[in-house]
């Protein structure tokens, strides 16, 4: 989850210039049959993907450490978020305002994430100042501060947003949804902790949480722009070499999340929002892309997709209805939402449930197929491949994933290679069972099933 308070910081002169050289950037968008990776292993054993571009003088760099917030100690949830807003503020032997203003010198973008599996950095910097950048880089990476001071005002942060978020329904949605899927699993936890929780850490809790996740073994590196592989290399070394060989992570079973169950959030509200919860499929298996169309399909991110039109377009029962698979490390799911007025929530869910009963019974059309299709192999480039930090985002994504480095050469023809057939199987495969539901909204009686 990102922090509202990471900052960008860049000087304003460098910013706008590093602004108009990514916008070049993005007029001078590759093909994806174009994109042309090397795999490159340092002297240390360090490995990355890299794509070199110069057509602007921009180097990007992400890297992802394995662990994440499903890693947070009890009684210590937000912990790597809260880590993950400190890396900027101060390491090495400057305090913040001091590596604040090295960061204004070098004109780099730097940034850090958590997500339930990972804690994700990048950083955007000038080709003409990366000495420098990635001199901080490393610091950053290696020797964060965790001063007290920065530690109780991104705290603070951290506890108003909470604060803030406190009414509001999707977000409490989020948090019951998450109990009733997994249970005691650590995906069930808050990945922004609470205010008693945060209260509890530390710096030297922080220290160890460090220490324990940001390890050579646990590392995954992509690298785009005016950067060749020789450099790369002492790049890698430099940042990277020196941290520990092995991460300690505490290990995180896998989970079936827990279907066939109806959570209902009462809250007084003029709107009611539905959250329907079905099995997965992992992104690297077999029948993905079967999966992928036929979530497409059904309610992927176009305005075409049949719950939007029969939710939105033929009755006007709410702004948009939509479903997603999710893939995490240790579960996997696909998830359908929308939000309609409370006296029209019985009947919205149960359009929700015969779009997806038709699907199961009929499956997609041929016609329809071959129009995801084409979408998804369009959209690919725009949505992936369209800056600098877009490949390298793509580009570690597909290590993680272990797709393979001729994965955008290859992605289209393995979609054109889906049948009618498998989709229809991934139909009644995913969407046969009785799903978790979730309800935030007045209460309503509603016993249907099926």
């Amino acid at each position: 989850m990102n922090l509202p308070s990471i900052r960008a910081a860049v000087s304003a002169r460098l910013l706008a210039l590093a602004l108009v050289l990514c916008w070049l950037a993005a007029l001078a968008l590759p093909a994806s049959a174009e994109v042309s990776i090397q795999d490159v292993t340092s002297p240390k054993g360090i490995h990355a993907w890299l794509v070199e571009d110069y057509s602007v003088p921009i180097v990007t760099i992400r890297f992802a450490f394995g662990g994440g917030t499903s890693q947070d100690p009890d009684g210590k949830e937000g912990l790597a978020n809260l880590m993950t807003g400190l890396f900027d503020e101060g390491a090495g032997d400057l305090d913040s305002d001091a590596f604040q203003e090295k960061l204004d010198d070098a004109g780099a973008e730097m940034r850090f994430e958590a997500s339930r599996d990972r804690v994700y950095g990048s950083m955007r910097m000038l080709a003409s100042q990366e000495d420098a950048a990635f001199h901080l880089l490393k610091l950053a990476v290696e020797k964060p501060r965790f001063d007290q001071k920065p530690i109780d005002r991104i705290r603070a942060q951290v506890i108003s947003g909470i604060r803030g978020s406190e009414n509001d329904p999707n977000t409490q949605a989020g948090i019951a949804m998450a109990k009733a899927l997994y249970g005691d699993h650590p995906y069930s936890k808050r990945s922004d902790g609470t205010p008693e929780t945060l209260a509890t850490i530390t710096s030297d809790d922080l220290k160890a949480f460090h220490h324990r996740q940001f390890a050579r073994d646990n590392l995954t590196v992509a690298v785009v722009g005016a950067i060749d592989a020789a450099t790369l290399k002492k790049v890698l070394d430099e940042v990277f070499g020196d941290l520990p060989e092995k991460a300690d992570l505490t290990p995180v079973p896998d989970i079936k999340p827990k279907l066939d169950q109806r959570v209902q959030i009462t809250y007084d509200l003029p709107q009611t929002s539905l959250h329907l919860f079905y099995p997965g499929v992992r992104r690297n298996a077999p029948d993905f892309f079967a999966a992928y169309l036929m979530n497409q399909i059904l309610g992927g991110g176009t305005f075409s997709s049949r719950l939007f039109e029969e939710v939105r377009e033929k009755r006007g029962l709410a702004y948009g209805a939509g479903s997603g698979l999710i893939d995490r490390e240790h579960a996997t799911g696909l998830t359908i939402q929308t939000a309609t007025r409370s006296d029209k929530a019985q009947e919205t869910l149960k359009i929700v449930r015969d779009v997806v009963k038709k699907m199961v019974e009929e499956g997609p059309t041929a016609e329809e197929l071959a129009e995801v299709k084409k979408y998804v192999i369009g959209a690919f480039a725009i949505s992936n491949l369209d800056s600098s930090a877009a490949i390298a985002r793509t580009l570690v994504d597909l290590q993680i994933d272990d797709l393979g480095i001729d994965y955008i050469q290859t992605r289209d023809a393995k979609i054109n290679a889906v049948t009618l057939d498998e989709v229809k199987a991934e139909a009644k495969k995913l969407l046969s069972v009785e799903p978790a539901i979730l309800i935030v909204g007045p209460k309503f009686d509603d016993a249907e099933k099926g």
